[in-house]
């Protein structure tokens, strides 16, 4: 690959929460995350594509994503088993599982063995909404606050673009500073770390609720690889099995902007929201 970094070699990478198709979607960091990386296995752990804001919307993708697309099949072609987990926001591709395309295997879940030994349960995680006490919490990505915030969050991007600043999520301020939001977050933790102990696994990684964590807890790891729409962070599992955060707006901002490229809008120039998590 003609980006790749030796210092960014790793046996396995996971990423969720893309939300490709909508205006918020950080498609340009996912992209030279991509042409930045050698790896094993690829693990895209669902909403991907975020097909319920292409069906309420239409498809509102930057020059960026083609590109990302073509790098995944790069990826697979040289050797990268790619994984596709679809989420709640892609779940029509749930009818595939079992099918693989150019080279992507599509599964409901993924099983995965790190090299220290150590099982791994991988699923998106909004399998675990319904066991969610604070419901309406639960649906707090899709409501009319959390698609103001994020029209606030991208006029905030394009004057620290202009600025010539690194990203910075408003989204991610606020919704950290929100007590419901930590309960709701803590809460699904709890839940995935239960499925994990019912499921005899090692280590359980998900995505959905755009919060990246890793943190051990009665004999399971819980581990949840972020977004790309407020944070920028992948799952990465080193050759020795040991699993880090990759917080890869921090590493690209450390390199020339255009080498990124700048953020792009929707193409007709509308603000569209996407109801993430």
């Amino acid at each position: 690959m003609d980006h790749v970094n030796p210092s960014h070699r790793y046996r396995t990478v996971i990423v969720s929460d893309a939300h490709l198709g909508t205006p918020d979607a950080r498609g340009e960091y996912l992209l030279h995350l991509l042409e930045s990386i050698d790896c094993e296995y690829l693990v895209l752990n669902g909403d991907l594509i975020d097909v319920w804001n292409m069906q309420r919307r239409g498809w509102r993708g930057a020059p960026a994503t083609t590109r990302l697309f073509q790098q995944l099949l790069r990826l697979a072609a040289a050797g990268t088993e790619v994984i596709y987990v679809p989420g709640n926001h892609d779940e029509c591709f749930r009818d595939y599982v079992g099918e693989s395309f150019a080279g992507v295997g599509l599964h409901r879940q993924w099983r995965h063995a790190l090299a220290d030994g150590r099982t791994a349960l991988i699923l998106h995680g909004d399998e675990f909404d319904g066991a969610m006490s604070s419901a309406r919490m639960a649906r707090l990505a899709g409501n009319l606050g959390y698609e103001l915030l994020l029209r606030f969050d991208r006029l905030s991007r394009r004057l620290r673009d202009r600025q010539g600043r690194g990203h910075w999520s408003l989204c991610r301020f606020v919704k950290s500073r929100i007590p419901g939001a930590l309960g709701y977050i803590r809460q699904f933790e709890q839940a995935a770390l239960a499925h994990g102990t019912a499921e005899g696994v090692d280590v359980v990684i998900c995505g959905h609720i755009h919060h990246a964590n890793l943190f051990d807890q009665g004999g399971v790891t819980y581990a949840n690889s972020g977004d790309w729409v407020e944070h920028c962070t992948a799952l990465v599992e080193h050759h020795d099995g040991r699993l880090e955060i990759l917080d890869w707006a921090r590493v690209a901002d450390g390199i020339a902007r255009d080498e990124i490229g700048p953020s792009v809008e929707a193409e007709d120039g509308s603000d569209r929201a996407a109801a993430c998590g």
